[in-house]
């Protein structure tokens, strides 16, 4: 009798075998050999369910980011105001928990900009927007609690892409020392405009 395997929990599997891995070493440094003797599996098991390291990456950060996303959501049930909110939100590009993502996700996108796919490029437009839109949810539960101006809503956007331009600038240059302390500099500098005076 033939053995039945579940293709696409066996893609999953080849590709969270292979985190430490994707984390500790540059993506140019890896090859398919390296990668299918890391899983446990042959050269060409590997090429049964991707075409390239870079669809392995793909996966890889797609099981880590609903990973994330579900810690996320816990810890923004607990938090408090609007500003430990967005606070919340930025730590991905900086605390320690999500070290491993952010080191996936630095391959992501560096695959993107230099050799972008429309499966890569619509994954990245559905993941901003989903981020984009929880942000918007976050900033409207502020206005309608009384905590935010009206107008906050039109920062949104704003908001959210503050984090990623810190974090990508902070990974290029020089400029930026502390991406933490920075970070939320700049985000209680704009609550300190947005919050409604009491």
């Amino acid at each position: 009798m033939a053995i039945i395997v579940d293709k696409v929990q066996k893609k999953k599997d080849i590709a969270l075998s292979c985190k430490d891995l994707f984390v500790n070493n540059s993506l140019k440094d890896l090859t398919v050999s390296k990668i299918a003797a890391n899983a446990g599996v042959s050269k060409g098991s590997i090429y049964d369910y991707f075409q390239n390291k870079e669809e392995i990456v793909f996966e890889l950060l797609h099981h880590m980011m609903l990973e994330h996303d579900a810690r996320k959501e816990t810890k923004l049930q607990n938090a408090h105001t609007t500003r430990e909110k967005v606070k919340i939100f930025a730590e991905f590009f900086y605390s320690d928990e999500t070290y491993e993502l952010r080191e996936i996700y630095k391959d992501f996108i560096s695959i993107n900009l230099s050799a972008p796919n429309e499966h890569m490029t619509s994954f990245q437009t559905e993941c901003v927007n989903r981020y984009f839109t929880w942000m918007c949810q976050i900033i409207q539960e502020g206005i309608d609690k009384g905590e935010l101006i009206p107008e906050s809503i039109k920062m949104a956007k704003g908001l959210f892409a503050l984090g990623e331009g810190m974090f990508i600038s902070s990974n290029i240059t020089y400029t930026i020392e502390n991406l933490e302390a920075e970070l939320n500099q700049n985000i209680d500098t704009i609550f300190s405009l947005i919050e409604v005076k009491k």
